[in-house]
């Protein structure tokens, strides 16, 4: 076997990152952002110097930085792979100081509308009354509680962690595409990311003064002692897992860390004398708030799920006599359904006397007749998503879907319309992506987080997340998506 022979260093320049790039008609976040802000067109000029095999070497380190570090999360599908680390590429994702604001204020007044909808929908039902939104599609949702009518929460805050899905069309347009009023997951990548980013690739960051997203334990911190019962000067916090096994454990400690508090299971808390006590070594602490990262039915055996072993027998009724507070409060799931999404123009005017800031895209509500008809006859040209599915699970994607794709999926909109929403092909931006040695378009989201106590404070920023596969729009890091850096401009 002959041995090839290699020119010297410096005989050959190597080809540029960028030579070839084509965003495909896309919009695309640096090539097309550069005409907005000089600041981006010096990351793009950057770029173009950096030698693809530097950027694939700083790459691999900080891959194995992800993995010694323990950032990873589980896939519950694959049994052959419990942990998995979130793929994560070194190209950021700026935005500009207009872009921002624009997208701030959308997300505060999306968080105040669904503030509003759910202290109305458990107390007055004014929107129901009034026909706004269809009485059976509140009262009907698996994730309404009937447990917590009538229940008063501190300043009327129910989401107090939520991400706000946007995308981005081919005109640079952003759009909500989902409300995560749940436990919506992903901030730790946010601020990993932006250390990563600082240790592997310095030299992007000279000269450009981007904001930080440090300080979003302090600021969770803060908004969860605000709704801790009043009289406790120095309200004690804690996080409440599931344990090792939940597919976002890491970023449970990573929270706890970051706010400085402790992270606990169901079997570390009890109720006692209608107080929730939290066990330690030196005996039984007293625990003022709860930022829970398990859903409604867990919880609490006695008002939920009775076989649970992850909550704590009895904190319901301790919050509901306002002795903890409990965050994201029970309930607010109805908020996030894929058919109220569809109506949060229409609450946001209602509650709020304002036109939204950021538009949904176009949905279609197959419980509706017309709306089913129509997804029936355009199947091939939409999106249809199950309302209770997250993490891009039993979409159909028609444009990319197989005849007999399509025919099986059109028994299910006809045997349960009511679970399906459609939308049409959102046409994603594209950011650079290093795919081997060269950058390649890749489609894009943006999750940005919002905390909420007394009033709402939006991370600058947020998490991308970035389709891998060519072609792919799905980015969700269950089905094979990764992150990149968001930077936003000061």
């Amino acid at each position: 076997m002959t041995t090839p022979t290699v020119p010297p260093p410096g005989l050959l320049d190597p080809p540029g990152l960028l030579e070839a790039y084509d965003a495909g008609g896309y919009y695309c976040e640096m090539v097309d952002g550069a005409a907005r802000d000089p600041r981006i067109a010096e990351v793009l000029r950057r770029l173009r110097h950096v030698a693809p095999d530097d950027l694939r070497r700083r790459a691999e380190i900080a891959e194995a930085e992800l993995y010694n570090l323990g950032i990873t999360f589980t896939v519950y599908s694959d049994r052959d792979a419990i942990d998995r680390i979130l793929p994560f590429d070194l190209v950021p994702r700026i935005l500009t100081a207009p872009e921002w604001d624009h997208i701030e204020r959308g997300v505060k007044q999306r968080v105040a509308g669904l503030n509003a909808f759910l202290w109305d929908i458990y107390h007055d039902r004014a929107i129901l009354k009034d026909k706004v939104i269809p009485e059976s599609l509140v009262l009907g949702n698996a994730n309404y509680r009937p447990e917590m009518v009538g229940l008063d929460v501190p300043h009327r805050t129910y989401v107090h962690v939520c991400g706000i899905d946007l995308v981005r069309d081919e005109k640079g347009d952003f759009f909500v595409l989902e409300d995560n009023a749940r436990t919506p997951s992903g901030v730790s990548y946010v601020v990993e990311n932006r250390h990563m980013m600082a240790r592997m690739f310095p030299d992007l960051f000279d000269g450009i003064a981007v904001r930080n997203v440090g300080d979003y334990g302090m600021r969770l911190h803060t908004a969860l002692s605000e709704i801790a019962p009043s009289g406790d000067a120095e309200p004690r916090v804690v996080l409440l897992s599931p344990g090792i096994y939940n597919s976002a454990y890491f970023e449970h400690i990573f929270l706890a860390r970051e706010m400085g508090v402790p992270l606990v299971e169901g079997r570390d808390l009890i109720v006692e004398d209608g107080r929730v006590w939290m066990r330690t070594t030196a005996g039984l602490a007293p625990v003022h708030a709860i930022y829970r990262r398990l859903n409604d039915d867990f919880l609490d055996p006695d008002v939920f799920n009775p076989d649970s072993k992850l909550g704590v027998r009895g904190l319901i009724d301790v919050w509901r006599n306002g002795r903890v507070a409990i965050a994201n409060a029970v309930g607010t799931g109805v908020a996030d359904d894929k058919a109220v999404y569809a109506y949060m123009p229409r609450i946001i005017r209602y509650y709020l006397s304002e036109e939204p800031i950021l538009h949904n895209v176009q949905t279609n509500i197959c419980a509706e007749p017309e709306g089913l008809a129509y997804t029936l006859d355009h199947l091939q040209e939409l999106v249809v998503k199950p309302v209770g599915e997250s993490g891009g699970y039993g979409i159909i994607i028609g444009p990319r879907a197989t005849a007999e794709e399509c025919a099986e999926f059109r028994l299910k909109l006809i045997a349960d319309p009511g679970n399906f929403i459609s939308q049409p092909v959102v046409k994603l931006s594209v950011s650079p992506t290093l795919m081997g040695s060269k950058l390649a378009p890749r489609h894009v989201d943006l999750r940005p987080f919002a905390v909420t106590g007394k009033s709402t404070w939006v991370l600058p920023g947020g998490l991308t997340r970035v389709a891998l596969r060519e072609g792919s729009l799905v980015v969700n890091s269950s089905q094979g998506g990764g992150s990149k850096d968001t930077w936003v401009l000061e």
